[in-house]
């Protein structure tokens, strides 16, 4: 799981990972555990975290409005099981090919789908940060749920946009290919070298 918060985000971050993963860990094992079943428990864990993370928000004036990014992976046989809320990102490595598997809920990224900004605009655009959704900011939150294929040699990248607003895609993707293992410090490394002014957090999941 992945996270990347504000206002608050600390604490809305850990609350979120906390409690997604103990609602995972507590009710898998209790559907089939077939396609249509596991993408229900991923989208029910999405907003399970949510609730959390809102009604804590709401125990002190210094957590009101807190929120985080969330994204959890959960692979089983050979899919990947993908929840999302915010502009943190999972991407897949296979071959010489680097695909994004989550939509960024972002303004500019509605932008460039309204076809009003390109997407080489919207990496320099200043409202980048701008998010269109996060978790725990209201009572309900509609996560982005989908599973796609894996096969052995791919390589999952999960990571904040502390990561993705300080290196392309292609040094993203030529680090991961030199060494997986490796990839998230010396990544962290180049956004840091790059200015990062973010919470960095990188995962590889080989």
């Amino acid at each position: 799981m992945e996270w990347d918060g504000y206002n608050g985000g600390e604490i809305a971050s850990r609350l979120a990972i906390e409690s997604a993963k103990s609602y995972l860990e507590e009710n898998f094992n209790k559907i089939e555990h077939e396609k249509e079943a596991i993408l229900k428990l991923i989208k029910e864990t999405m907003e399970y975290a949510n609730k959390v993370v809102y009604e804590k928000s709401k125990t002190s004036e210094e957590l009101h409005g807190m929120g985080t990014t969330l994204d959890v992976c959960f692979i089983y046989n050979n899919k990947v099981y993908i929840g999302h809320v915010g502009d943190s990102r999972v991407y897949r490595i296979r071959g010489e090919v680097i695909r994004k598997l989550t939509k960024d809920h972002s303004y500019v990224q509605q932008l460039v789908e309204d076809g009003k900004i390109t997407r080489e605009e919207a990496n320099h655009h200043p409202k980048k940060n701008m998010l269109t959704r996060a978790l725990g900011c209201t009572a309900y939150v509609e996560p982005d749920i989908r599973a796609r294929n894996i096969e052995k040699q791919d390589v999952l990248l999960m990571c904040s946009d502390g990561l993705t607003n300080m290196v392309e895609e292609n040094d993203i993707y030529r680090l991961v290919k030199e060494n997986p293992e490796t990839a998230p410090s010396e990544l962290v490394k180049l956004a840091n070298d790059a200015g990062g002014y973010d919470n960095i957090t990188v995962i590889t999941i080989l």
